[in-house]
């Protein structure tokens, strides 16, 4: 970084009659907007395509849901092994859904046991079947239901960050308030989730909760 700046500053000229201004980037305006810088750092994101951020932040889904599945994409979510990775001392590594493996982004919300119980219930509820990849960007894109008309493929979308923010809630009731597995809990609190979010910002969708557990392809569909 400092190389770079030498090499701008290197390339310039001061001129002594002219007020210093601030710019930003190389836009044609010189404008900071909030939409540049973030386009600025996922540039440096490496291993995340842009069409993943773009598929995420479009899903329909509350904000901290997707903030959190963001943060599983980007391993930017604090798992044990990423506390140690970042020097913090920890007594175990292990995870708290299965205590077989190390607790990584990519074992806690994909390869544990638990977690792959969670998607096979999500799958039956949906009543679909996904090949279920180990890595956790294609295991997000094969939520994206290509046959859907556009704002439902959005809500097929929003339901990945449900379920990994139900995995997340629960690892963080076990860990800090001596919680339990419940693999049923995980699904029925993202059951419970994107009916919310469908309930109050979808004008077209009327169902109830039991409606929505019970056939969610058809109330998918009421979606315009």
């Amino acid at each position: 970084m400092e190389r770079s700046l030498l090499e701008r500053v290197s390339g310039s000229a001061v001129k002594r009659y002219i007020s210093d201004t601030q710019v930003w980037g190389d836009e044609e305006l010189e404008r900071y907007t909030v939409s540049s810088a973030y386009t600025c750092l996922a540039k440096h994101l490496r291993g995340i395509p842009h069409v993943s951020f773009d598929l995420l932040w479009k899903a329909s889904a509350f904000p901290n849901v997707l903030f959190t599945a963001w943060r599983v994409l980007i391993d930017r979510i604090p798992t044990r092994e990423a506390l140690v990775r970042r020097g913090a001392q920890m007594e175990s590594t292990t995870c708290v859904l299965c205590w077989s493996e190390e607790e990584s982004a990519q074992h806690l919300f994909i390869e544990c046991v638990i977690a792959q119980r969670a998607w096979s219930l999500c799958q039956k509820w949906l009543g679909i079947v996904l090949v279920q990849s180990n890595e956790i960007k294609p295991h997000f894109e094969s939520f994206l239901c290509t046959q859907a008309s556009g704002k439902q493929k959005l809500v097929w979308t929003g339901i990945w960050p449900d379920v990994i923010r139900g995995i997340w809630d629960q690892r963080n009731s076990i860990l800090y308030n001596q919680g339990v597995v419940d693999v049923e809990e995980v699904i029925q609190m993202a059951q419970l989730k994107s009916w919310s979010w469908l309930k109050h910002r979808t004008k077209s969708f009327n169902y109830s909760f039991a409606d929505w557990t019970i056939n969610p392809v058809i109330c998918i569909k009421s979606v315009k």
